[in-house]
C-alpha cells in the first residue's frame, strides 16, 4: 500500500488536463481616441462573433474568461461570448493590456486550480508570443499555421497541457488548435 492510501489519503491520480485558448481581439478602429479606448471596426464586429461561433465549435466549455480592460477587447468579448452555449465567468484584467510574455505567464500562474479551461482575450504581441512559448508540441499543422499567419485579429489558439497552473511555463503544452479567419 502506498503511503498516501495507508494515511488514509487518497492516491495521486494524473495530473490535471486543462486548455488555455488565447483570442486576439478583432480589428479595431483608429479615431481620435487613447489607445486603450479605440473600439472595433465594422469588419472587427463581423470578425468578433465568428470568433465567438469558432469557440463555440471547440467544445470546450470554459470555467473563467480573462479580459483584457482595453474597449476593442471588451467589445470582442462580448460579441464573442453570445455565441457560446456556456457563458463562463468573466473577469476584466488590467494587466492583460500591453502585457509582455513573462506577465502573462505570471498571470497564468495565478489562476485557481479548480479552473480547468482558461479563454484569454488579449492583445499582439503578447497572445501570439504566449500560444509560441507554451506550444512545445504541436498536433497536425497548426503551429505552422499559426506562423505563417502571424496570429492576426480574432485569432484564437488553443493550448492543452497538464498539471497546476503554477507549473506553466515555455514548453509546458500542445498547440490542440489555430484559427484564424484572416490567413
Amino acid at each position: 500500500m502506498s503511503a498516501a492510501v495507508s494515511s488514509g489519503g487518497t492516491p495521486p491520480g494524473p495530473p490535471e488536463s486543462r486548455r488555455i485558448a488565447l483570442l486576439r481581439h478583432a480589428k479595431a478602429d483608429w479615431p481620435q481616441v487613447s489607445d486603450h479606448e479605440r473600439p472595433l471596426a465594422e469588419r472587427g464586429r463581423q470578425d468578433a462573433s465568428t470568433a465567438g461561433r469558432r469557440l463555440a465549435e471547440t467544445g470546450i466549455a470554459f470555467d473563467l474568461a480573462l479580459c483584457s480592460t482595453a474597449s476593442r477587447t471588451r467589445e470582442t468579448w462580448k460579441l464573442a461570448v453570445h455565441e457560446l452555449p456556456h457563458r463562463p465567468r468573466t473577469v476584466y484584467e488590467e494587466r492583460l493590456y500591453d502585457a509582455s510574455l513573462g506577465d502573462l505567464i505570471a498571470l497564468l500562474n495565478e489562476t485557481p486550480d479548480e479552473v480547468n479551461d482558461l479563454l484569454v482575450i488579449g492583445h499582439n504581441p503578447g497572445v501570439h508570443a504566449l500560444a509560441d512559448a507554451l506550444a512545445g508540441k504541436a498536433e497536425g499543422d497548426t503551429l505552422a499555421r499559426m506562423t505563417k499567419s502571424g496570429f492576426p485579429t480574432a485569432a484564437l489558439a488553443v493550448v492543452g497541457f497538464s498539471g497546476s497552473w503554477k507549473s506553466v511555463e515555455h514548453g509546458v503544452g500542445t498547440l490542440l488548435e489555430y484559427w484564424a479567419s484572416h490567413d
